[in-house]
Order: structure tokens, then sequence, then C-alpha cells
């Protein structure tokens, strides 16, 4: 009996005409989208504004970018990129793939840095509101990987096993079935996301703590997820360079956790973590405020003047009705004259 395992697909790229359509950019635009959204929610609830993040993002992303695709060359590049027959040129094709999410961390915290500090924001706080929103959109840029049929690991016979029918650029075939390594970290960060987001409504993390604690869960979903891995890479005493990344970064992390939670308990203030929104929208309630009160004054104009006319009206119809009194009085006096002459 013949197990359906997952397939591949058939390819990664539609043509709109001569432009291509990248799956894998596709998946990388889902995931920041998602991170931003989901970033602007939390944000808002401790207090910020709802274009805050968005306008950091618009520095952070970039900067991420450059730093996933440096990280992935400055590893990878001499076999892939620099090594006898190869096209250094290679090393700007992104779109087919290769970013680390060390580097993109690191330098995207740089970005994130510069943009915050454009709007006076503190750093953690604004990391502790992203870091869901960041292992969100890393599970969905897993899915690029699928598309690309790369990032697979060792051969399997599970259920659930990946097909993978390509030619490597080294005219290797590669040909079976394979763990899902990408699908493993694609839901492993998912499971990331909510935890940190329990985590936070729990025990009420900040000062950089929410953020820590994403950093700790998804080293370890890292470590045994590169350790399923079959691509090449550099490997010391038995374990991948990405292992032992997840092992300093996962010790970091806690150290971090522990230490900032006895230093410094609870959340930011929420009237200091976005002062500059803070003053828009206090502007913006001035002006609401003044116009409420224009509006209440030329009501009471209204009102008065109103009054004035009605009041003016009811004088002029008491004088008319006192005119045909006296007509009436006149004529009176006239008919008895009439009756009784002298």
């Amino acid at each position: 009996m013949d197990i359906a395992y997952i397939p591949s697909p058939s390819r990664g790229v539609l043509y709109l005409g001569p432009i291509p359509l990248r799956a894998y950019a596709f998946c990388i635009i889902l995931g920041v989208v998602a991170a931003v959204w989901l970033g602007s929610k939390r944000w808002v609830a401790r207090g910020g504004g709802k274009h805050t993040v968005g306008d950091i993002a618009v520095w952070a992303v970039p900067f991420g970018l450059v730093g996933g695709r440096l990280y992935h060359v400055i590893t990878d590049g001499g076999r892939l990129y620099f090594a006898e027959g190869k096209n250094p040129w290679d090393a700007l094709k992104i779109w087919e793939g290769g970013l680390g999410i060390w580097g993109a961390i690191a330098l995207g915290a740089v970005g994130a840095w510069i943009g915050a500090r454009r709007r006076g924001v503190p750093l953690p706080a604004y990391a502790d509101a992203i870091a869901p929103g960041i292992a969100l959109a890393q599970a969905l840029g897993r899915w690029g990987n699928y598309f690309n049929q790369e990032l697979y690991g060792k051969s399997t016979t599970l259920p659930w096993g990946l097909e993978i029918d390509k030619t490597l650029p080294s005219g290797e075939v590669v040909k079976g079935v394979f763990h899902p390594t990408f699908l493993y970290e694609s839901l492993w960060c998912v499971g990331v996301a909510l935890l940190v987001i329990w985590a936070d409504r729990r025990w009420k993390l900040g000062h950089g703590r929410a953020f820590a604690l994403y950093v700790a869960a998804y080293t370890v979903g890292r470590f045994w997820t590169e350790w399923l891995r079959i691509d090449e890479a550099h490997v010391y005493l038995g374990l991948r360079l990405n292992d032992w990344v997840s092992i300093a970064v996962f010790l970091g992390a806690v150290a971090y956790l522990v230490i900032v939670g006895r230093k410094r308990p609870g959340r930011e203030d929420p009237a200091s973590i976005d002062p500059a929104a803070n003053a828009e929208a206090a502007a913006a309630a001035a002006v609401k405020a003044a116009e409420k009160t224009a509006e209440k004054s030329a009501e009471k104009s209204s009102d008065k003047s109103t009054e004035k006319a009605s009041g003016d009206k009811g004088k002029g119809e008491e004088k008319a009705e006192d005119k045909p009194l006296e007509k009436t009085e006149k004529a009176e006096k006239a008919e008895k004259a009439v009756e009784n002459p002298i």
C-alpha cells in the first residue's frame, strides 16, 4: 500500500507577462504584513499609537533583509558563491532563498533602534510588542522554502514526509521522501507566538522580556530542526554552526529573562512608551474639544436668536390683536351717537 506523502510544488514562480511572481517573496511579504498587524494590535493595547509599529518597521524590515542575506553569504557564501566555478553575483539573488534568521534579527534590531529613536520609543518595549509577530512572520516565511524545495531533512517513511524531485545547480538529481523541516519549524514558530502571547498576558512581561522569551523558545525548536537537516553546513565538534549559535543565543536570552525580571519586573508605564503618539493624541483631543466648545457656543447663539425672534413675533401679534379691539370700541361710540343725537 502506497503512502500519500506531502507533494512538492511543481514550481515556485509564476509569470505575469515578463514579470516573475515568486512564491518565496510572497511568503516573506505575508510574514512582514502579519508581524506589523499583530505588533500594532499589541502596541496599541500597551498604550502606544496605532501607526508606530509600522513607522518603525519601515526601518527594521530592510535592515533585517540585508542582515539575513549577509549572514547567509558570510556563513555559506564560500561554497555557494565564491568557490571555483561559482558566480559571485548570485549572492545578490535573494529571491532564490538564503536568509539567516540570526543576521535578520541582529541587523533588524539596528534598524528598529533607529526607527524607535526617531519616534522616542524605548526599543525593549517595542521588541516586546512585536515579538510574537516576528515568530508568526517566520512561520509564514518558511513556506517559501517549501516552494523552493529547500531546507528539508533526513530521509523518512513517515506519512507526512516531503517528496522532493529536483536538480541541483551542480547537476545532481535529488529524489526521495524527506523530513519536512520547513513545516516543523513553521508549526514550532506558531507555537512560539502563542506561548509569548499567553505568557505576556499571564505575567505582564515588559522591558524586553517577552522578546527574550520568544528568542529562547525559538532557539529550542531551531536546534532540533537544524539537527534533522542534511544540507551542507559548517560543523564544529559534531554540531552544525546554527546549532552552536542556537545554544549561545538561548543562554543569553534566558540570562536576560532572569536578570531583567529581578531588576525590572512588570511592564513600562503606558504613558512613557510612545511620547510622540501621546502628544499627537493629546493635540487631537484638544482640537476635538475646541470644536465641541465652538459647536456649543454656536448652538447657544442660535437658541438666543430663536428666542428673540419668537419674542418679537409675540409682541407683534399682541399689537395686531389690540388694534381690532380699539376699532370696535370707536365704532360702538359712533353708533350710539347716531342713535341718540343731541
